[in-house]
């Protein structure tokens, strides 16, 4: 058995087993490197580690650190607070919105750096006991959460976005990040459109919205929500710049986000205060892991043994729905930031013979990877269902479950048909 498939399988072992264990699977694919590297890698052993410890991603780390550690910050001086509160605000009157505007808050958190589990943890207790209040089905707002947030994460800023470019940009092709964004939020917007259309009339009981305890947790009223004061509005003001600088002028997100972390901790440093501890360092840890691995395979000439394979699949545009589906399949029990650190890599050879768009494709895995999130499986949707009153928790867990796996056999296709098919982008 050649190196270059042992390494594919020892990548897919890394999936398999962090996904059936308690092990985190950025640290299992830095021990895989290691361990694989030192003995498949020529040279004495100096020359090996320096080989494994050059693959791991240096500017990715900073992004998703610098990021992370400025959303903190926004969450600690009540930005995040004052955002959510002036969405609830907006509904007065208009129930009917509820569901619409948990998506794009959650989409906006994510936006702005926000880990998107942690975007669901925070909106999901919060718009679930509003829909049973309400009378709103709780499984349509949980599922508009997580597609919110799922969306909002491939902005120029969001975590999904900043590893998805990075790879991108790391294996030199065209790297568009407004395009992406835009193209993964209309297509989440128009599946948001179906959620309604499919759970909009699902409503619990009478007697189960009497007797959840969850139903009478609203959110406090205007007397008792965040008004915006001088170091939200910095922060605010913050996150606008960071994420116009990214798009407009080119500047690394990460170091930007580290500058404007700092200025922030200047001004006001009770806002600060523990913001370091609270850096999604078990994200850091799994995507620069997965990319660590990565590179190894690179350089072992794995990838160009993949273009080989691509080469003779004599339809490309069947390769190409093979990819996405894979992509599902496999987020839909794993980790869609490792995912996404490790497909696009995987095809660079398939891209690279450009008959069919770049952008395209990786907007379609894009999708095809995080849109499976509402799996109860996953993290995201498992807190969906964790935030479910006892009584219409199993409920929960079978619409979940269902349009999980409807979304790992029709999200694919779909994406394939408008982004890769017509080749518009």
């Amino acid at each position: 058995m050649s190196v270059e498939l042992v390494s594919i399988l020892v990548l897919c072992g890394v999936f398999l087993l962090a996904t059936m264990s308690s092990i985190h699977m950025g640290a299992l694919a830095i021990a895989a490197a290691f361990v694989f590297g030192m003995f498949v890698l020529p040279g004495d052993s100096g020359a090996k580690v320096d080989q494994i410890v050059g693959g791991f991603p240096g500017g990715l780390f900073f992004v998703l650190a610098g990021v992370t550690y400025l959303f903190a910050i926004a969450k600690n001086n009540g930005t995040v607070d004052w955002m959510v509160h002036a969405a609830m605000r907006s509904v007065r009157g208009r129930v009917g919105l509820m569901p619409w505007v948990m998506f794009f808050v959650a989409a906006a958190l994510a936006g702005v750096g926000a880990a998107t589990p942690a975007a669901v943890a925070m909106i999901a207790p919060i718009g679930i006991a509003f829909a049973l209040r309400h009378r709103i089905s709780p499984v349509l707002v949980g599922l508009m959460i997580v597609n919110g947030a799922s969306a909002g994460g491939f902005s120029p800023i969001g975590i999904f976005g900043s590893i998805t470019n990075n790879v991108i940009e790391r294996n030199g092709l065209e790297s568009s990040p407004a395009t992406l964004f835009l193209v993964v939020m209309a297509f989440n917007v128009l599946v948001a459109g179906v959620l309604v259309f499919v759970f909009g009339r699902g409503v619990p009981s009478t007697e189960q919205v009497a007797t959840t305890p969850e139903a009478s947790a609203l959110p406090p009223d205007d007397a008792a929500a965040p008004v915006l004061d001088v170091n939200r509005a910095l922060t605010v003001g913050g996150l606008l710049a960071l994420a116009i600088g990214a798009l407009f002028f080119g500047l690394d997100v990460g170091l930007s986000a580290f500058v404007l972390a700092v200025f922030l901790s200047a001004v006001h440093p009770a806002g600060a205060k523990g913001a370091v501890d609270q850096i999604a360092w078990s994200t850091v840890l799994l995507v620069c892991g997965i990319v660590t691995y990565v590179s190894l395979m690179e350089s072992l000439g794995t990838i160009d043994y993949l273009g080989n394979v691509v080469a003779g699949i004599s339809v490309v545009l069947v390769g190409a729905l093979a990819i996405c589906y894979i992509a599902g399949v496999v987020s839909a029990f794993a980790s869609t930031t490792g995912i996404l650190g490790a497909l696009i890599p995987l095809a660079v050879p398939f891209l690279e013979r450009q008959e069919i768009s770049a952008i395209g494709l990786v907007a379609a895995l894009a999708i095809s990877a995080s849109i499976v999130d509402s799996s109860p499986f996953s993290t995201s949707g498992s807190l969906v269902v964790a935030n479910a009153p006892p009584e219409l928790r199993d409920l929960m867990y079978r619409r979940l479950l269902q349009w999980g796996f409807s979304m790992v056999a029709l999200a694919p296709l779909a994406a394939w048909l408008v982004l890769v098919v017509p080749g518009w982008l």
